[in-house]
């Protein structure tokens, strides 16, 4: 009897393990694996490392290449099986900048400075990323980041922009998203017209994003996610495009608040778009030819090859113009179009930092250094190590002593005024006249990085991400936080990313641990710290 029990109990565990061997995927693992409109995908649990989910590089859109180069995105078509989505995708071809990827990959590393003016980056790059918290908890807020750079670089895999301790702690389903960048975004060119309203807009990259939304609508509910309750999150070119979507009649029904950091609505004419892509095309193929004899020839021609070409008109013709007002994607006069009530009425948390100009040096000569040495310099600087390294070593002498009048600091506080401050005036100011009461704005003043970065930088462009996204252990900034500065920013990531978490639930960003009210626009609240301790004061539009 006992022999016959053993030999039946053995029968037993060798059945179970030949189905669990036979057993699909998802059915093993089935709280990494998801349903979306295109078929199944397979995360990465995070659950122990960071107490999240997450699912990297899933594509909403075809790739936009060959005949598809400068089209409007055509959602992806459906994959069989289990998609792997455990790996970033590729960040889009641009021309390589500080804030771009790495030649090697969507990854950041030191390589990055060996990428500086060439082309980095892929064309077959229209992909998401999602985060979650690792529970089981249904409808939760998604936020839908859509990262800067100028919109002629960047990529959702910037470590800056990892999602999951936003996800975590804001409780919320956050996506990051790639779009078309530099001429593959924006070009205008008359030979591209269809007929199609959309497809001749040339706002390509806009409508990437839109693209993305799209797939979130169809896709928040396989992630845990509310289709109804979506923020549009991005910060400087970012920003300008959370603006547009605002503004856009293709977001209606895609977003229900919105977070715009350090930029505001800023479109560019379509004369202005048509006189560069046609000149462009001349950079581009060397010689002139009839339309469609130009249209094809691009269309045909490597994409690095385009962006080579792109690096050489810049110098005599600048960037390309982007987020074009072309009269369909976008309204030809933002102003009379939120003037008429075309414009999603929708809550809306503004910010800007208090030193943006710092991180635009080169655009007066103040950097002493080229790109190449300050990224170097920067990316083995050790924050808790004493450093040789001093302002004059990065600053030129003619802004110096940085705190004289007409200064580096006096002269960083132009370019702020002259970049950022009337912009959100601008657009804050819109909204507000045409009665729009949800207005909400912040200033961010922490400026605690080891010397000589306390001054070089501070409170420069861009240096509130990390704080939002609590991703202070790799990226452009890392060389800004120490052990002796995390207790006071600790303290001031909780409260930001708390009120985001009011912001995307109520509407508010308002929320106990303030320990003041947060007022409408023009008021603002500043968020600062010391080494030790986070504060908050209330502040203006009107004055740092």
């Amino acid at each position: 009897m006992r022999r016959r029990f053993v030999i039946v109990l053995l029968q037993i565990v060798l059945l179970a393990g030949a189905v669990s061997a036979v057993a699909p995927a998802h059915a093993r693992d089935g709280h990494l694996v998801r349903d979306t409109s295109l078929g199944l995908v397979r995360g990465i649990d995070q659950s122990r490392s960071a107490g999240t989910f997450a699912w990297l590089g899933i594509p909403y859109a075809e790739p936009p290449t060959g005949h598809l180069r400068w089209r409007a995105p055509v959602p992806h078509r459906p994959w069989p099986g289990i998609r792997d989505a455990r790996r970033f995708g590729q960040g889009c071809i641009q021309e390589g900048r500080m804030f771009s990827p790495a030649p090697s990959g969507p990854h950041y590393g030191l390589d990055i400075r060996d990428g500086l003016n060439k082309p980095v980056g892929a064309e077959d790059c229209l992909t998401l990323n999602v985060f979650r918290p690792s529970t089981s908890q249904r409808n939760l807020p998604v936020i839908v980041f859509i990262h800067g750079g100028s919109n002629m670089v960047g990529y959702s895999a910037d470590p800056m922009y990892d999602g999951r301790a936003l996800a975590r702690r804001a409780n919320a389903v956050v996506v990051t998203v790639n779009y078309r960048l530099g001429v593959f975004g924006w070009l205008d060119l008359p030979g591209l017209k269809t007929g199609d309203p959309h497809n001749d807009s040339g706002n390509f990259g806009t409508l990437d994003q839109v693209e993305s939304l799209r797939f979130v609508n169809r896709n928040a509910r396989a992630f845990g996610g509310d289709p109804s309750n979506v923020t549009v999150m991005g910060e400087s070119a970012g920003a300008v495009n959370v603006w547009a979507l605002m503004v856009s009649p293709l977001s209606k029904n895609l977003i229900d608040k919105a977070i715009p950091l350090s930029g505001g609505l800023q479109f560019s004419t379509p004369s202005s778009a048509r006189t560069y892509a046609e000149a462009f095309a001349g950079e581009a193929l060397g010689s002139a030819g009839r339309e469609g004899d130009v249209v094809r020839r691009l269309r045909s021609m490597p994409a690095d090859d385009l962006i080579r070409a792109q690096v050489r008109h810049a110098e005599t013709a600048g960037d390309p113009p982007r987020v074009i007002a072309d009269g369909a994607v976008l309204p030809e006069d933002y102003h009379s179009a939120i003037a008429a009530g075309k414009y999603r009425d929708i809550p809306v948390l503004a910010g800007n930092t208090l030193e943006e100009g710092k991180l635009f040096g080169s655009a007066i000569g103040a950097f002493r250094p080229t790109d190449y040495e300050r990224f170097t310099w920067q990316y083995r600087f050790d924050p808790n190590r004493p450093s040789r390294l001093k302002v004059r070593d990065f600053i030129v002498d003619r802004y110096l002593p940085a705190k004289r009048p007409g200064g580096w600091n006096d002269a960083a506080d132009a370019l702020t005024d002259s970049i950022f401050t009337g912009l959100i005036h601008d657009s804050m100011n819109s909204l507000r006249a045409a009665g729009h009461d949800r207005l909400y704005y912040y200033q961010f003043g922490w400026n605690q990085q080891p010397a000589p970065f306390d001054t070089v930088y501070g409170a420069v462009h861009a240096i509130d991400l990390p704080f939002l996204f609590r991703t202070f252990d790799e990226g452009f900034f890392s060389f800004s936080f120490s052990h002796r500065n995390e207790p006071g920013r600790l303290r001031l990531s909780d409260l930001m990313i708390a009120s985001v978490r009011a912001f995307v639930r109520t509407g508010t960003p308002q929320h106990p641990g303030l320990g003041e009210q947060w007022p409408q626009w023009p008021r603002s609240l500043v968020f600062d710290a010391g080494n030790h301790t986070a504060t908050v004061r209330p502040g203006s539009a009107e004055g740092r």
